[in-house]
Order: structure tokens, then C-alpha cells, then sequence
């Protein structure tokens, strides 16, 4: 049994498979059991997913990322001002947000790799600067359907029919788009970590960054990759958020960061760097995202939810230490 419970991969499933059980326990009437309540649950979850796979490479490297959130947010007005009342086409709006996410990924990792600041710091120096940047080029308010011109008149726009697509539900309406959006996010990755040689270096680094630098990995490299998949993951997951909101707000994705933590941490990533993956990131947005879920149909209360929450990660992240 011990060494089942070895494997982070083992423990990450046994504590899904224990929120699951509670939520067959305390179904709501019978609600955990309908699919729609499992669709929402995963479309929901999706966005906070994909979040974390960006996050989940930059730990892979012993790094730390506080600014998804507020890079979110910027990406989410970007999107809806280019797309809503500059009138850009689709491709042109993805591209343009995307590449604002990528550009603030790499601004932290340039901090972090060519000055040697800490983490912690210039993340959260970018976290700040977004949420202002933001709020700048927004003007404070929601970018909607609304356009106030000079004189002080509205205008009100169709929304773009991108919007709707990403918001859509496939398949016979069994399964968001942004659900499909977030497995192909989490199969990419998992292939780059397993297939490509910068993968393997993240592992390197996370291990011991020193010794990795000895043996030739180009570390400066391989940070500006993490930093800016993390920022191209935060982008993704904006123009998503857009989409699902039919608006760009500036408070969007506030303290997103620390779910999207809590779900590498509960996947059974380590913080510490070296250890973990993609597919324990998949796991640990299940539990999360049902953890969420079977709180919210059996109507718990706002304060106690957060309490829950607390006290379950804490929990699930004792159960994910290695047995003695």
C-alpha cells in the first residue's frame, strides 16, 4: 500500500475519487447525479485549468507565477475592445490577445532570468502593473456591447459571433468548447514536457538549477519558455472568460492565482520544482472544480465554502506527502 501511495499520480486519484464519494454522499436531491451538473462543473473548472498548466511549467522550474489573474483580466478587456468596439476580426482579436498574455509571460521571465529577481517578486510586481494596465485602457468600467462616443452618446453593437462560439456547448450540447479547449491545452503540454528537450529541461532546473547550468541547459532559455507559456495560458484562458462574461472587465481573474496554485499543489506538482505533470494538474482541476461543485448545489454559504475549501486543501495536500 505504501508504495501504491508513493506515486503522486496514485495519491492525486484516490483524492479525487474521495471528493467524488462525498459528493454521491451529499448529492443535493439527487443533482450530483445529473450530467448536467458534471457539464457545468468541468466548464466552469476549464478556465481555472487552463490557468494552472501554465502554472504548473512554471513550478516545474522551482518558479512561481502570482500574476495569471490580473494578466487574465488584461486579456479579457484586450480581446473585448478589439473585438467588440474596434471591430477587429476573429483571428485578428486571438492574436492580439494572445499575444499580450505571451508578452507579459516573458516580461517576468526576462525579470526573473536576466536579473535573477526573485519569483515571487517580479510576478507579483507584473500582477500589479496588469491589474493597472487594465484598468488604464478600459477606462475603469466594462468594455460592453455599450460604446460611449465624445459627445456623450451610446452605441450599442452586436456581439462579435466569435463570442458565442467559444461559449458554445459541442456535441450535442454535452460539453463546452472551453472544455475541449482545456484537454488540448493539457495534452500539448504534456507532450512538450515528455517529448521536447525544453520539457526535460524544466524537469533539470526544478531539480537543481545549479547543477542543470553545469551540465549545459541553457536556463535563461528555458525560463523566458515557462514564463511565456504561463502568460500564453493566462491569454487562453482570458479570451475564454471574455467570451463566457460577453464582456471585458478589468476586475477579472482577482485572486485566480491562488486556485490555480491550489490545483498543482492538490494535483501533486511540487512546489519545489522537478517533480509533477500535466496530467496531475488534470487531476487536480477535477478535484477542485468538484470540490467547488458539491459545495455550491448543496447550498453552502459564501464564508462557509471558504472555509471548506481551506481546510480540504490542506488536507489533500498532508495526504499528497510521501509515506514514511
Amino acid at each position: 500500500m505504501k508504495k501504491f501511495l508513493s506515486h503522486a499520480s496514485a495519491r492525486a486519484t484516490l483524492a479525487l475519487l474521495g471528493v467524488f464519494l462525498v459528493g454521491c454522499l451529499f448529492n443535493a436531491e439527487g443533482a450530483f447525479f445529473s450530467w448536467g451538473t458534471h457539464r457545468d462543473m468541468l466548464r466552469q473548472a476549464s478556465e481555472f485549468g487552463i490557468l494552472a498548466c501554465g502554472m504548473t511549467m512554471v513550478i516545474l522550474a522551482a518558479g512561481i507565477d502570482l500574476s495569471v489573474g490580473s494578466v487574465l483580466g488584461l486579456v479579457s478587456v484586450s480581446f473585448s475592445l478589439f473585438s467588440i468596439h474596434w471591430g477587429w476580426p476573429a483571428w485578428a482579436s486571438i492574436s492580439g490577445g494572445l499575444l499580450v498574455g505571451t508578452l507579459c509571460g516573458l516580461a517576468a521571465g526576462s525579470l526573473i532570468a536576466f536579473t535573477g529577481m526573485q519569483p515571487f517578486i517580479a510576478t507579483l510586481a507584473l500582477m500589479t502593473f496588469a491589474r493597472g494596465l487594465a484598468k488604464q485602457v478600459s477606462g475603469g468600467t466594462k468594455i460592453t456591447q455599450a460604446i460611449q462616443h465624445s459627445d456623450g452618446s451610446f452605441e450599442f453593437v452586436d456581439l462579435p459571433p466569435i463570442f458565442g462560439m467559444i461559449d458554445s456547448r459541442i456535441l450535442g450540447g454535452n460539453i463546452a468548447f472551453i472544455t475541449i479547449l482545456f484537454l488540448l491545452v493539457v495534452l500539448a503540454l504534456g507532450l512538450a514536457l515528455r517529448f521536447l528537450r525544453s520539457g526535460r529541461y524544466l524537469y533539470a532546473i526544478g531539480g537543481n538549477e545549479t547543477a542543470a547550468r553545469l551540465a549545459g541547459v541553457p536556463v535563461t532559455w528555458t525560463k523566458l519558455v515557462a514564463y511565456g507559456t504561463s502568460g500564453l495560458c493566462s491569454a487562453i484562458a482570458g479570451i475564454c472568460h471574455a467570451a463566457q462574461e460577453q464582456q471585458g472587465d478589468p476586475e477579472a481573474g482577482a485572486t485566480y492565482e491562488l486556485t490555480a496554485i491550489a490545483i498543482v499543489v492538490i494535483g501533486g506538482t511540487a512546489l519545489s520544482g522537478g517533480r509533477g505533470g500535466m496530467m496531475l494538474t488534470l487531476l487536480g482541476t477535477l478535484t477542485i472544480g468538484y470540490m467547488e461543485k458539491i459545495l455550491s448545489i448543496n447550498i453552502i454559504g459564501e464564508p462557509g465554502r471558504l472555509m471548506l475549501t481551506g481546510l480540504i486543501i490542506v488536507g489533500a495536500v498532508l495526504f499528497q506527502k510521501n509515506p514514511k
